[in-house]
């Protein structure tokens, strides 16, 4: 990777796009991903959460990341995605992750301080190009449809105030922050709050990035008002899992074939699509 995942994220700021993350945990879902990434000439963030790190395997996560940088020539962060504890973080570090988020929104605010803090020291010992996230406030909701509303709370939201005290305090490159958005897809039609990260982003510019976590089932209108508004990452999960999924469900249902490659196939194209819009929607395309 000829930028670094710190200066991936600089590029996105000056140039005023977003970089989707999307989330993975099969060599099948990392191949879909990067068919699109190739294509639109996009850097892309894989994702992986503790539980799908655990399927999938961290060096396998790196090593095909690795061969796919070799293959595309594109840049590709693979990140560590709501990482609970440093023991977890590190574990990650040594196989050679280069971005680590480090959620510690459920922890009472100064020991997500200090815990934040202490990841972010870990990791500058381990690379100074590797790009750390930290997060505030509570995301509710979770990676799945969801068939009920989901409440989000005033005091679920990040306080622009506090989201700068906890960036000067603990050095994280990036910065999630609870503005309405929400974890999976629920039956109402999520609101953000633009002025209020409108009102981070001019506090925290030229410190941290900020991230919209919960990006799937966002109306787009609201997306673009985001970016505008200083959204550099989104994350993106539950649409490709529910693309797979569906499609996969129906193939399977529909026919006798056994062949995975086969099987699998119209799954992978389903949830290439969904990255193809998305990455046209943030903006990354042609930004490599």
């Amino acid at each position: 990777m000829t930028l670094s995942t710190k200066q991936l994220f600089q590029k996105a700021e000056q140039g005023g796009y977003a970089i989707g993350q999307f989330n993975a945990s099969t060599a099948d879902q990392i191949k879909a991903i990067m068919k699109i990434a190739r294509a639109l000439k996009s850097p892309v963030i894989i994702g992986t959460s503790e539980g799908e790190r655990d399927f999938l395997g961290v060096r396998v996560a790196v090593k095909l990341l690795e061969a796919y940088e070799e293959e595309t020539g594109l840049p590709i962060i693979l990140n560590a995605d709501h990482t609970k504890s440093a023991a977890k973080a590190e574990i990650a570090l040594k196989a050679g992750y280069n971005s680590i988020h480090f959620d510690g929104s459920e922890l009472a605010y100064e020991e997500n301080v200090k815990q934040t803090k202490y990841v972010v020291e870990m990791c500058a010992r381990f690379s100074a190009d590797i790009s750390v996230e930290g997060e505030l406030g509570f995301l509710a909701g979770a990676s799945k449809i969801i068939k009920e509303k989901v409440e989000i709370k005033p005091e679920y939201y990040t306080d622009p105030a506090q989201a700068l005290d906890f960036v000067t305090r603990t050095g994280v490159d990036r910065m999630a922050i609870i503005i309405g958005n929400s974890h999976g897809i629920s039956i109402e039609e999520p609101a953000l709050d633009i002025a209020r990260l409108k009102q981070t982003y001019n506090l925290i510019k030229g410190r941290a990035v900020i991230v919209l976590h919960g990006g799937s089932g966002i109306p787009d209108a609201q997306i673009k008002d985001a970016i505008v508004n200083g959204i550099r990452k989104i994350n993106v999960n539950t649409e490709l899992r529910a693309a797979f999924h569906d499609t996969l469900k129906k193939v399977l249902n529909e026919s006798d074939e056994t062949t995975p490659y086969k099987y699998l196939a119209p799954a992978m194209d389903a949830m290439a699509d969904i990255v193809d819009n998305k990455i046209t929607l943030f903006g990354s395309a042609n930004k490599v």
